[in-house]
């Protein structure tokens, strides 16, 4: 929460957070503020336990990636699911 807030309110990217704080890849720290954004606090806490999604939902997720292209983290963004 700190390197997001920090990225989100400083002058520092996410490549200075990244050496500043000892995150090996600066890409983790895009990730971490774009769960944020989307999701809030939530979006930066570990599950506890696995979720379960029915069929259609997953076949509307691989359906979204097929069409767009988009990467895992951008589909989990776009649907909302906490990695």
């Amino acid at each position: 929460m700190k390197i997001v807030k920090e990225y989100l309110e400083g002058p520092l990217g996410s490549t200075s957070l990244a050496k500043k704080y000892g995150v090996p890849n600066q890409e983790q720290v895009r990730r971490w503020v774009n769960a944020y954004k989307v999701l809030g606090e939530e979006g930066l806490m570990r599950k506890r336990s696995k979720t379960v999604y029915p069929v259609q939902f997953k076949l509307n997720v691989l359906n979204f990636m097929k069409q767009t292209g988009a990467s895992y983290q951008d589909t989990a963004t776009a649907f909302k699911m906490n990695q």
